[in-house]
């Protein structure tokens, strides 16, 4: 039985579906900039290009995949319910209230209180339920059938990744060549969604924390596997498994994963503060961190594209 196999049949998405998605996004969504820096590595200054998509209405990607999502809804849906740790939360409570449909979010009981303070803004329902996003999912799973409404995945959905994947179309218009791209991996929406968009001519490096290795474990198991999850980055980056299709693109595209410390993660967060003023959240800095500790070493001329995807923090633990 084939690798691919192992995992749930997925629908095979492609660079076509991600241009169906710019353009339903057309108008909805910021086309986030880029800026061409150095950033300090282990060695000396590293040519880098930093896309800035902290940038994005809710401080976070995810904004794209669930408007995705619900410009592709039937027109009777009329309410969302959604898992979710924080920035998908957030992405859903604004793009329902930007599409007149009423959003419950469901959290674990870890989830911080300045992303659930942030989902309140936008008008969303916010229900506790479980110590894990896992425990979340099943209940917000019941409570959709229970309520007739539409369940959004904060990754595994279609739509999702493929809205998350109008970042990777923007990164090629914005930079020259095709330099490696990395990106912060949770359940791999992001991460699938740009591979997609850049299809076998691009490189995507996903990065994780230590802690929650849900891509690597996956790779070196050949199928997604359930992981412990205990980082600084969890809050965002705290799936226990890699989605489906983000597997099944990692393994098309041959997508590498690399792994970081919570302390590199915290130093590369505080160094895009304190060189930069950018303030972003430990899952937003998380690809940073390969450069900085020196889990990736661009090669010589090389320039990667680091993906900043998510600002939503507490500005106190700066």
């Amino acid at each position: 039985m084939s690798d691919v196999a192992l995992t749930r049949k997925v629908k095979r998405l492609y660079r076509s579906d991600v241009r169906r998605a710019r353009r339903l996004l057309r108008g909805h969504t910021r086309k986030t900039p880029v800026f061409h820096t150095d950033i300090q590595g282990p060695n000396g200054p590293v040519p880098v290009t930093l896309k800035l998509e902290h940038l994005q209405h809710g401080g976070t990607f995810k904004v794209r995949g669930c408007l995705n999502a619900l410009l592709q809804a039937r027109e009777d849906n009329t309410s969302v319910v959604l898992a979710s740790g924080g920035n998908a939360g957030i992405a859903a409570a604004l793009a329902s209230a930007l599409r007149g449909k009423s959003c419950t979010v469901v959290v674990p009981e870890s989830a911080p209180h300045t992303k659930v303070a942030a989902m309140w803004s936008h008008g969303a329902e916010v229900l506790w339920h479980g110590t894990t996003y896992a425990e979340a999912h099943r209940y917000a799973r019941e409570l959709a059938a229970e309520r007739g409404a539409m369940q959004l995945h904060a990754y595994d959905q279609p739509a999702i990744v493929t809205g998350a994947g109008v970042v990777g179309l923007e990164i090629e218009e914005q930079v020259r060549g095709r330099p490696p791209v990395l990106v912060a991996v949770g359940g791999g929406g992001l991460v699938a969604g740009i591979a997609v968009a850049l299809g076998l001519r691009g490189r995507v490096i996903g990065v994780e924390p230590q802690g929650a290795p849900t891509l690597h474990a996956a790779l070196a198991a050949g199928r997604p596997v359930e992981v412990d999850v205990s980082s600084v980055a969890s809050d965002a980056l705290g799936a226990s498994r890699i989605g489906d299709i983000a597997m099944e693109v990692a393994q098309r595209y041959q997508v590498r994963s690399l792994l970081v410390s919570d302390d590199a993660i915290v130093m590369a967060r505080e160094y895009l503060w304190r060189e930069f003023r950018i303030v972003v959240e430990p899952a937003g800095a998380t690809a940073v961190a390969a450069i900085q500790s020196g889990a990736y070493v661009p090669a010589a001329g090389e320039r990667p594209v680091i993906v900043l995807c998510g600002a939503n923090t507490d500005l106190a633990t700066l």
